[in-house]
């Protein structure tokens, strides 16, 4: 019995072992006692993850590969959460305990899934897996490049971000079109931002909305006063900004009375 990969589904199941056991082993373990993969498919990266002193949960959209994973993974059974990962309370299954994440991560949705675990940072300590190359590299990318953006500078905001090794195409069945990428993320030990973070979200996404325009023009609808916006940071370009600089950006925006 093996399962078929579904193209709305953006799976692509790896099946070479020693990269799946590359990948389960870029977790260090640290200050968690749950792992949760995303998207198992047929356990090529679960089995490895059994090994390890955490304890191993799977959450599967797709019925056939639960089916086999309970066919075929015994003492995974109970564990497994069928269910969409981005809809799904967690905390039904954690308890606000934190835990890892992991996973080779369907394409269609991999930037969804970085999305959620920010929103969930105060659970998530540590988190790695496998994406599309050139979106693995926009996570870790700094600023003054033309692919550092939104996704960049959140995850820095909260997260160490670290390109590990890139992985062709001839290793999964079907073959992706394009190069997969793994990383890891690991929570800084303060975490906690020096402005509104709310704030911070909203500043980074609207900047980047208009990229190529200064920060002047692209953050209008926050109505500055005349006197925040002779600040020479307005006169850059969101992807001139560090993570910290945003992190100023927002406190001077927080600050400015003089509307």
């Amino acid at each position: 019995m093996s399962v078929r990969a579904k193209k709305h589904l953006g799976q692509h199941f790896l099946e070479d072992e020693t990269i799946a056991k590359k990948i389960a082993d870029t977790l260090q373990g640290f200050g968690y006692d749950f792992i949760l993969e995303i998207g198992p498919g047929m356990g090529v990266l679960t089995k490895y993850l059994l090994k390890k002193q955490p304890t191993t949960y799977v959450i599967e959209i797709d019925p056939d590969s639960v089916a086999y994973l309970k066919a075929n993974y015994l003492n995974l059974t109970s564990n497994i959460i069928q269910e969409n990962f981005l809809t799904y309370d967690l905390n039904q299954i954690f308890r606000n305990k934190p835990f890892a994440i992991i996973g080779n991560f369907p394409y269609n949705i991999s930037t969804q899934i970085v999305f959620k675990t920010l929103e969930m940072r105060y659970q998530i300590p540590e988190f790695s897996g496998m994406f599309q190359k050139e979106v693995a590299q926009r996570i870790c990318e700094k600023e003054g490049s033309k692919v550092y953006g939104i996704l960049s500078v959140l995850t820095q905001a909260f997260y160490e971000a670290e390109y590990l090794f890139t992985v062709s195409p001839d290793v999964f069945n079907p073959p992706p079109k394009v190069n997969s990428g793994v990383l890891r993320l690991t929570r800084k030990e303060d975490f906690h931002l020096a402005c509104d973070e709310n704030l911070f979200f909203k500043v980074v996404k609207t900047g980047f909305q208009q990229r190529r325009k200064t920060l002047r023009n692209s953050l209008k609808t926050f109505n500055l006063s005349d006197n925040l916006k002779a600040n020479a940071i307005f006169d850059k370009r969101p992807e001139q900004l560090s993570v910290n600089s945003f992190v100023k950006l927002t406190h001077l925006i927080q600050n400015d009375t003089e509307k």
